[in-house]
């Protein structure tokens, strides 16, 4: 980090700094100088979340609240230069069940925040954005001009919190940028995606593993490269007010990145079809593939983690007991 960027970007905020992406961020922010306020959602516990399992707890100052509150967005906001937003509901099977809790959470929490950073007078805001929102590739790699398809409760709430964002920095000069990031892997990753699923259910001893389709395909990402990129697109003034792709401009299908975990694992475990990890019909997503020439013109950000690497640190995770006894093997993780 240059010495004006950390003028400009002291003191930076990460909502969703308790879930598997944010935590990471916190971590590789605190390394590169950033004062750090991390946002938890609020809860009796006291807990944290992930942010319980980070190094530089010491070094942050934690906060609980909740951004679909805006009384408390706007208390949170106070002496902060930039804003890591990346608090969302993000389950799509649970959009299914409960899409109103997402709109409530993805778009109103977004208005806040974005309203709150504007009356703050914020410095620049990153917007978390995903690669939901294209929906099946309609040409590949898929770039920032690639038509949205809501194809899930879950993929238009966040169409929908993107143009919330986007309308702040059109309407009221919010210096923002949406970043969307690809399919993020890696430690303490919910088990409702399908990579913790694979590696969780090998390492828990099971006879068989359950999946849905394995056809569709990914444009997976370690989460240190997502990170990365985040913070290449926060120190970089030429991405305000742009959507940008961070990803690695490959793709592999749910069946080989199978194969390939099995192998690295050494295990030939036999695989089942568990219908109720089917997504409706028209709601699948059959091809995601990124296409990450504008990140990388911008920034000169690229992926620095391959697909066996990172699988193979992910494994090495999830198979140490004290992280594996965290996960619920046994059942479905809607």
């Amino acid at each position: 980090m240059t010495d004006s960027v950390l003028r400009a970007y002291q003191r930076a905020l990460v909502t969703g700094a308790d879930g598997f992406i944010g935590s990471h961020l916190v971590e590789m922010l605190v390394a590169r100088g950033y004062e750090v306020r991390a946002l938890a959602q609020y809860n009796s516990f006291n807990h944290w979340g992930w942010l319980e399992d980070v190094d530089c707890k010491a070094s942050i100052e934690v906060i609980s609240g909740d951004i679909r509150d805006a009384h408390f967005c706007r208390h949170m906001m106070a002496d902060v230069d930039i804003v890591f937003h990346l608090a969302a509901l993000i389950a799509i099977p649970y959009s299914y069940i409960a899409p109103d809790s997402y709109v409530d959470t993805n778009v109103r929490g977004t208005l806040n925040v974005c309203q709150a950073a504007l009356d703050a007078g914020v410095k620049r805001v990153i917007h978390t954005s995903t690669s939901e929102v294209y929906g099946t590739a309609r040409y590949v790699p898929i770039d920032e001009k690639h038509p949205l398809q809501p194809q899930s409760p879950y993929s238009a709430s966040k169409i929908g919190a993107d143009a919330i964002a986007q309308s702040f920095q059109n309407s009221f000069s919010l210096p923002l940028t949406v970043a969307r990031p690809f399919n993020t892997y890696g430690p303490r990753q919910s088990a409702r995606a399908v990579i913790p699923t694979i590696i969780s259910q090998i390492a828990s001893g099971r006879p068989r593993i359950e999946l849905g389709d394995l056809t569709p395909t990914r444009d997976f990402n370690y989460v240190e490269d997502t990170c990365r990129g985040f913070i290449a697109l926060a120190e970089c003034d030429e991405a305000v007010g742009e959507v940008v792709n961070i990803g690695s401009n490959y793709e592999i299908t749910i069946g080989d990145t199978l194969h390939l975990i099995r192998e690295l694992m050494d295990s030939d475990i036999e695989v089942v079809h568990d219908e109720q990890r089917i997504r409706p019909q028209n709601s699948e997503v059959f091809r995601l593939w990124c296409n990450n020439a504008k990140i990388e013109s911008l920034t000169g950000f690229g992926p620095q983690v391959d697909i066996r690497e990172g699988l193979a640190r992910t494994i090495a995770w999830f198979t140490n007991p004290d992280n594996l006894r965290r996960y619920k093997t046994d059942m479905y993780n809607v």
